[in-house]
């Protein structure tokens, strides 16, 4: 019996040791991270109010003493410490949330690229038997398509703004011969900004959009423009078109969401998707993100 009571006395006192110990590192950690003005304000009120109404003076002063103590010898760089645990979680966090991302745009590609093939070869087998001419030269086109786009899809997320650019112009190429004379095309973006760090499939979503949404639902089709240039310290790429144009005030489609999650996890505030209607009708959309000559 005396040994079970010896037992239960030691467990006892060593629950109370660790709950000691673990609201010691709470009290230390809180007035490491706390300011000196937030210190002051709260020894004040122990000091003086706290104190004498438990008829404990002594410990009034006490807790002024430690908390100056420990803020005065081990506050900066436990708060430091704090700090920089803090800010190795949100990079944590970040970084998978980039992967999310990188994911999120595997699988949106898994699903565009299939559908796109199949409609294309599609035309292809229609035209062999009634424009072989054609047939030829949107296939030459498709190859063209295939050969910019698999160096992207081996992309994490950013290539160069004239992968982007080779791209689009090979799917515009196809649609071209869809649509033919419904659509024109005019691509202005300067040679010096080829080797640009851009976003990969960005640029591809808003000519697919601008196609889908403005341009095949109007019967006489329209023009498209794709433009490229530096504002300041960013780089901004646009495409306009004259097509129906659409609701400024509605919801974001798939594409656009996922460019502006896209654009946050990359870049933070420092990258920006702007939706504009031009005067005269159709869409604006413009992607503008730090310059990076690559």
């Amino acid at each position: 019996m005396n040994r079970n009571e010896d037992n239960r006395i030691l467990t006892v006192v060593l629950d109370i040791f660790e709950t000691a110990t673990v609201l010691w590192w709470r009290f230390f950690d809180w007035v490491a991270v706390m300011s000196w003005r937030t210190l002051g304000i709260v020894a004040f009120v122990v000091f003086l109010i706290a104190a004498p109404a438990l008829r404990l003076p002594g410990l009034g002063l006490l807790f002024v003493v430690v908390s100056v103590a420990i803020k005065v010898l081990a506050g900066g760089k436990r708060s430091a410490d704090l700090k920089a645990a803090e800010a190795t979680s949100k990079a944590n966090v970040e970084a998978l949330e980039r992967r999310l991302m990188e994911a999120q745009m595997a699988a949106l590609q898994a699903q565009i690229e299939p559908h796109f093939l199949f409609n294309t070869l599609a035309l292809i087998g229609q035209l062999i038997e009634t424009d072989p001419l054609q047939a030829a030269q949107i296939h030459a086109h498709l190859i063209q398509y295939l050969r910019s786009a698999m160096p992207q899809m081996r992309e994490k997320n950013t290539g160069r703004l004239g992968q982007q650019v080779a791209l689009s112009s090979a799917y515009l190429n196809i649609m071209q011969a869809r649509m033919r004379e419904r659509l024109t095309v005019h691509v202005d973006v300067p040679v010096y900004l080829a080797d640009a760090a851009f976003p990969s499939m960005m640029l591809q979503t808003l000519v697919e959009n601008s196609i889908k949404h403005g341009l095949e639902p109007k019967t006489e089709g329209g023009h498209i423009d794709i433009s490229a240039a530096l504002v300041g310290t960013h780089l901004q790429v646009t495409v306009k078109d004259n097509g129906v144009g659409f609701d400024v005030h509605a919801d974001d489609g798939v594409g656009l969401t996922n460019i502006r999650e896209r654009l946050k996890v990359l870049y933070g505030k420092e990258a920006q998707l702007l939706i504009e209607a031009p005067p005269h009708g159709g869409a604006q959309v413009s992607i503008s993100v730090p310059y990076s000559p690559n």
